[in-house]
């Protein structure tokens, strides 16, 4: 059987087909979704223009400082303990600065040593107060002795840390191939502590806010740090970051250890003075004719007096 073939195609075909009516309908009614579409990303790409240029907060520096201790509230001594409050608040109220007064149990170590609640709380202190210009970290075993002296002027200005900070020292006395870099400028400083005998000493330092103060406390209190169990915990994760980040070491000052963290005792660093802002009562324990609270009452009176005449 044969089967009749399909015509032949016209060999001078019309130049175009004519669109048909319905085609144009389709796209229409596309264009309503299009251009919705095309709304949303504009208004996402104006948001997240607008967020990030809000995120570049401008610090106002009020209050200069803010104040930051962490007390231990497994100790049942609440005498010293109001004492030391006392302290901390009537030397903030005097500047105008702020306090941050917080306790080991505030925050989740997740089982690490409870002395790194400092870098926790500081690292709180930013949230709590983003416009502060400096954070001052002051252990609780420790008084502060000379009201009259401001931590932005006494501590922290670029003439008083070009005179004090001392350059190509070794971080970790005595002889840590990882030295304080010799040009660097006072104002270039954002981070300031003090060495002991044994090394840096965290019971006292200053941090200046901003950003680079958060990527150092976030990188400070990083969970690798903390699984290494160093045996002074924070402390020696301090000095292995400070080592081997020029980051941070570019922004350490490291300055005579009377300036900020004077000892009560000279067996474990520079001794206290007076005149000095502080006193660290390094190495107490927590009973005995050592312990914080006895190391603490030999001060008590001292401070007050001195806080009244100012």
């Amino acid at each position: 059987m044969h089967y009749a073939y399909p015509p032949r195609k016209s060999s001078n075909p019309p130049p175009y087909l004519p669109r048909s009516s319905r085609i144009p309908r389709i796209r229409r009614s596309h264009l309503r979704p299009i251009a919705l579409f095309g709304i949303m990303i504009v208004g996402l790409i104006w948001l997240f223009s607008g967020s990030s240029k809000h995120a570049k907060h401008t610090i106002s520096g009020k209050p200069a400082v803010v104040l930051v201790t962490v007390f231990d509230d497994k100790s049942d001594n609440s005498a010293y303990h109001k004492n030391i409050r006392e302290n901390r608040i009537q030397y903030a109220e005097k500047h105008g600065y702020g306090t941050l007064l917080a306790k080991v149990g505030d925050y989740d170590l997740n089982g690490s040593p409870s002395s790194w609640s400092k870098v926790v709380a500081m690292r709180h202190a930013i949230t709590k107060y983003p416009d502060c210009k400096y954070m001052w970290y002051l252990d609780q075993n420790a008084l502060i002795m000379n009201p009259s002296l401001r931590v932005e002027d006494y501590v922290m200005s670029a003439s008083k840390l070009e005179a004090n900070m001392m350059k190509d020292l070794p971080v970790v006395p005595p002889d840590s191939i990882i030295k304080t870099f010799s040009h660097i400028k006072g104002s270039d400083i954002e981070f300031v502590i003090t060495q002991d005998k044994e090394g840096l000493a965290s019971g006292s330092f200053v941090v200046k806010n901003g950003e680079w103060a958060k990527f150092f406390l976030d990188t400070w209190f990083d969970p690798l740090y903390r699984s290494y169990n160093f045996q002074k915990a924070e402390t020696h994760a301090l000095e292995h970051i400070v080592q081997w980040h020029p980051t941070i070491l570019s922004k350490l000052a490291i300055i005579p250890q009377h300036i900020i963290n004077a000892y009560s005792s000279n067996d474990f660093g520079a001794h206290y003075k007076d005149g000095d802002i502080a006193i660290v009562f390094a190495r107490c324990s927590d009973t005995g004719d050592r312990s914080c609270a006895k190391e603490a009452e030999r001060f008590s009176q001292q401070w007050r007096t001195s806080f009244s005449r100012s």
